[in-house]
């Protein structure tokens, strides 16, 4: 491989798609307790976890600090190798900043390395879908400094649309207001949210009832859609593996021959849209 690839815990990538990849950990306490995230989300029991979370467990994130960075980047520029490293969106984590600030420090210190942080605009798969694209660019030996600008003109064209059971989950993040989200809670009103250009979540649509909130998502997905470019789609949930494999069929309606992967979304950045979330991620005409 030309380059090291790092992303972290919260691309949400199964070990059958981490191949080339190393992930760094994500920390978070649940009612106070320390808990790390090391990115295996075979190995994450989403079912309990965001059983917790319906039962009132409070959960808070923290950023992957400067140092971290330096820790684990050092020991691949010391061998003589560059690094690209996909964040996660700086419209919602301040992770991004973190990882340039020590790219910046360490192209200093080894001058003849290359560092390059993308910013992926995105979270779960929409930071891993590119992460799984730097690897391949990695094992074909393309350089860091042209696979750099490959990745970032592909971050526009990745797509992510999610929808969320309980809007009181994106209310204490700050999301939405309390009495939007206490209106839409009883009126079964579910929004379609999406990443913008700017990396921020933003909602696109606002329907009525689970099953709506799936047709939104596909409409979307239909529309914007590259087809004729070979790429895998993936759906990540908040343990509602039902509702998962129904978007699954209606994605297969639109693309029957795309493989699709499916699997519980990670818990970095789960605690933000709690159980009941569903998204789709994809490579697509435009965000």
């Amino acid at each position: 491989m030309s380059f090291a690839v790092f992303a972290d815990g919260s691309a949400n990538l199964p070990k059958s798609m981490s191949d080339g990849i190393t992930l760094l950990p994500c920390d978070y306490t649940i009612n106070g307790t320390p808990c790390t995230y090391l990115g295996d989300v075979d190995q994450f029991d989403g079912h309990a976890y965001y059983e917790m979370l319906r039962q009132g467990a409070a959960v808070k994130t923290s950023l992957l600090n400067t140092q971290l960075f330096i820790d684990y980047f050092s020991k691949i520029l010391e061998k003589g190798r560059d690094i690209i490293y996909i964040s996660m969106s700086s419209g919602i984590s301040g992770t991004y900043n973190a990882a340039v600030i020590a790219a910046q420090e360490l192209m200093d210190r080894y001058k003849e390395r290359f560092v390059h942080i993308v910013d992926s605009k995105g979270c779960g798969f929409g930071s891993g879908l590119l992460a799984v694209h730097a690897a391949e660019l990695s094992q074909q030996d393309v350089s860091a400094q042209e696979a750099s600008g490959i990745l970032d003109d592909e971050v526009p064209h990745m797509c992510q649309y999610f929808t969320v059971d309980d809007l009181n989950f994106l209310k204490r993040t700050g999301r939405v207001s309390g009495m939007t989200a206490g209106i839409a809670t009883i009126l079964n009103i579910k929004p379609i949210l999406f990443g913008n250009k700017e990396g921020q979540i933003v909602a696109c649509e606002k329907v009525r009832g689970r099953n709506k909130s799936i047709e939104a998502i596909v409409r979307n997905y239909k529309e914007k859609f590259l087809y004729g470019l070979k790429q895998t789609v993936c759906i990540s949930h908040g343990d509602c593996i039902e509702d998962a494999k129904k978007l699954e069929e209606k994605v297969k309606e639109v693309t029957p021959d795309v493989p699709v992967v499916i699997c519980q979304h990670e818990p970095f950045s789960g605690a933000h849209v709690g159980p009941g979330m569903l998204a789709l991620f994809f490579r697509g005409r435009e965000r």
